[in-house]
């Protein structure tokens, strides 16, 4: 059977049997029979999970493996790689989805034959969603198989793909192309339209052979899922396998980018990445989806996905996109990016003589004002580009000459600031730019024929923390701003958050259009009031505080804890004196989200999760919530007000049995540093707790109480510790801010 051919690491071997990798370990020293590595290296070994599967069953050690996780590991452990697999499945998941019947009688044979028999019905059904499979606009038909990552919901970066098969990231600029560099046609003369191939070859029968049995298994997952979630929730947990290689376009930030371009027949992403961008756009009828990425594997899982998404053709295609454009001849009702930033080897060296650059040929230092220039130049007239751009791009002085072309000509339509944590880097407040293809033959010397450009601010709307910011309150103000304005032409002042400037006052020796710098300043409020009602609480939990000190220390009269019988959470929850779930797979209803650092900041629940078909882990009263990175002796007892919440990424839940375990004695010495010492793993720049190990002692249920209670004291302590610490730094900030704006005297 091929699959005999699907690897498991040592991680996976210990989902399948719901253990910690180091029960795997001692497995392999223990026992003489546990199946050899197959790959993988010394330190990271990878073993067939045939062999491991009926190993597991031997010896009593197989969880009840759900499919959907059977699925993963054969994805994620297939010998050519995870992106081949997921390519492989998202071309069957698309002839389920268009021609079941077709996949119901080529899957009906063996294996050998499903191989032999699927190409053909694979080219039938996705040729008329994707064009010519066989072609390839750029000459990288060598790398397409290649097993190289997707790992993140990537911004559409365009590097160039490895010239090896790799796992490696994708490289932060990317090296010249290797075929000649076309010159881009002009705007207003497109050249013959070209055929729009899909960005791959379909898989050939030696190729598909052992990806069979995860084809069989992709299906049956697809019955009971549906075609489309089936292919979301593997993309999206191979995303999630692989989080540091590619930067993320937030499914939020995806949607008010959409949003603010409005509706389009005809829309392009020239960097899509997985198509984040495209998939949020608004159906309409007779619509064309077109996009572009450097990575061919990046292209190819963007013309599946978006094929599942919508009904609209897909056109997306491989290649360097300011290099070796493969749209020349679009002229789009919106293009949609999130393009690559501070990119020195975009090919301004090779460019310098394109007809792209209407506005002023881009420093070598500039390379999101090529984006720019590229987004308007595939642009119908009257057409809207939405771009997310670094905020050094409306300030850098190399810049101004083209920032000021595109103010005279009406081109740039509106800078929006969004909050800090919006995407990444996510320390940075990036910006919006909205942009419109001017009509033609208007003289550059005429006064446009609107003269003003919209700057808006949505930086009060940041979250705390990692939970990211009020989206909500972003794209309402954000899109109430650019609707109005749009509309009128004009937007009058709303302080600390949107006006439109006449040009004019723009075209300084800077021309900088930071919103910040040109918007008028919140509406004066209350200040001294406000600072006021802040100092009250602060005396109230400074009271508070020293109500709950703990006493004075007392020696234990009995045996020392550390000299009780231990047990640990493992085998608590293999004795049913608790549950362990694992958070962060979403779910089919938006929920507030407890996230890891919410436990550590003792915060509400701020995060949020994508949409799926998975079933979320909702908290219950009485709860017990583990942080797995970071090294922090850290465990949360849900309450009341934080029960419902669905469990974010890095957390592990303990639902203990009230009858067996008291959730205060459970947390409580979970929280004992030697214990988190002893129970965790570290790597070179990461601390991973393996909760199972953590131990406690074995304790009758009122010596339990008595523990208890004690440590619920301290953690009301702490809580009233972690309050008055806000609310002083709120007021020290905001005296500072009061006597330096003139709203609080001195005296």
């Amino acid at each position: 059977m091929q699959d005999n051919a699907t690897e498991v690491t040592a991680a996976g071997i210990a989902r399948l049997a719901g253990v910690g990798r180091a029960a795997v370990s001692n497995w392999r020293r223990r026992h003489a029979d546990f199946p050899r590595p197959v790959g993988g290296t010394e330190t990271s070994p990878s073993f067939a999970l045939l062999e491991v599967e009926n190993w597991l069953r031997r010896h009593g050690k197989l969880a009840e493996v759900p499919l959907k996780e059977r699925v993963w590991q054969q994805l994620a452990g297939h010998p050519a790689g995870p992106v081949t697999a997921l390519l492989h499945a998202g071309c069957v998941l698309l002839l389920i989805h268009d021609r079941s019947p077709v996949w119901l009688e080529v899957s009906s044979s063996s294996d050998e034959r499903l191989a032999a028999m699927l190409p053909e019905a694979l080219e039938e059904a996705l040729t008329p969603r994707l064009g010519a499979l066989d072609q390839m606009r750029v000459n990288r038909s060598d790398r397409v198989n290649s097993p190289g990552g997707v790992n993140g919901e990537p911004t559409g970066h365009t590097p160039a793909p490895p010239t090896a098969p790799s796992t490696s990231t994708r490289p932060a600029s990317p090296p010249p192309s290797s075929s000649p560099s076309p010159t881009s046609a002009s705007p207003t003369t497109p050249p013959p339209a070209p055929l729009t191939p899909a960005p791959f070859r379909l898989p050939t029968a030696p190729q598909l052979l052992p990806s069979a049995p995860l084809l069989r298994g992709v299906a049956e997952l697809a019955a009971e899922q549906g075609a489309r979630h089936t292919f979301e929730f593997l993309l999206g947990r191979h995303l999630d396998a692989n989080p540091r290689q590619y930067t993320l376009t937030p499914a939020d930030l995806a949607g008010l980018m959409a949003d603010v371009a409005g509706p389009a027949r005809t829309v392009l992403d020239p960097a899509c990445g997985t198509g984040a961008l495209l998939r949020r756009v608004t159906p309409r009828p007779g619509q064309e989806l077109y996009a572009q990425d450097g990575a061919p594997e990046l292209a190819a899982l963007t013309a599946l996905r978006l094929a599942l998404h919508t009904r609209a053709p897909v056109h997306a295609a491989a290649g360097d996109t300011l290099r070796a454009d493969a749209h020349p001849a679009v002229r789009a009702d919106a293009v949609l990016c999130h393009p690559p930033f501070n990119e020195r080897n975009w090919g301004h060296d090779e460019l310098a003589y394109d007809p792209r650059w209407e506005y002023g040929f881009p420093a070598r230092t500039e390379s999101e004002l090529a984006w720019v220039q590229h987004a308007l130049a595939r642009l119908r007239d009257g057409g809207v580009a939405v771009l997310l751009m670094p905020p050094a791009a409306a300030s850098r002085r190399s810049g101004r000459r083209i920032r000021a072309d595109l103010l005279r000509r009406g081109a740039l339509r509106a800078v929006i600031a969004l909050p800090v944590g919006a995407a990444p880097p996510y320390n940075i407040p990036l910006h919006l730019w909205v942009l419109r293809r001017p009509a033609p033959a208007q003289p550059a010397q005429a006064q446009p024929a609107q003269p003003e450009v919209l700057l808006a601010d949505a930086g009060q709307f940041a979250g705390e923390g990692r939970g990211g910011p009020d989206w909500p309150g972003v794209r309402e103000t954000v899109l109430d701003a650019w609707r109005a304005f749009d509309r009128d032409g004009r937007l009058g002042e709303r302080p600390g958050l949107a006006r439109s400037v006449p040009v004019i006052e723009l075209l300084d020796d800077d021309v900088d259009l930071a919103p910040a710098r040109h918007l008028p300043p919140p509406a004066a409020s209350d200040g001294a009031g406000e600072l006021t009602d802040v100092r009250e609480r602060l005396g109230e939990t400074l009271r508070l505080t020293a109500a709950l000190t703990p006493p004075p220390v007392a020696p234990e009269p009995s045996a020392a804890p550390g000299r009780l019988p231990l047990t640990t959470v493992g085998e608590l929850a293999r004795g049913g004196a608790l549950v362990m779930r694992t958070g962060g797979m979403g779910g089919p209803a938006r929920v507030p989200v407890l996230t890891d650092h919410d436990v550590l900041a003792g915060t509400a629940p701020s995060g949020t999760l994508p949409e799926s078909e998975e079933e979320a882990v909702l908290t219950e009263p009485g709860d017990v919530v583990v942080p797995v990175l970071g090294g922090g002796s850290v465990a949360r007892v849900i309450d009341e007000e934080t029960a419902g919440a669905a469990l974010g990424r890095n957390l592990v839940l303990l639902r203990p049995d009230p009858a067996a375990l008291d959730a205060w004695f459970l947390a409580g010495f979970l929280r004992g540093t030697a214990n988190n010492r002893q129970a965790s793993s570290y790597a070179s720049t990461a601390t991973r707790l393996d909760v199972r190990r953590l131990q406690l002692p074995r304790l009758p249920p009122a010596e339990q109480r008595r523990y208890g209670a004690r440590f619920r004291a301290l953690d009301e302590f702490e809580r009233a510790l972690r309050q008055a610490g806000r609310l002083g730094e709120q007021l020290v900030r905001g005296m500072y801010d009061g006597l330096t704006d003139g709203t609080i005297a001195p005296d």
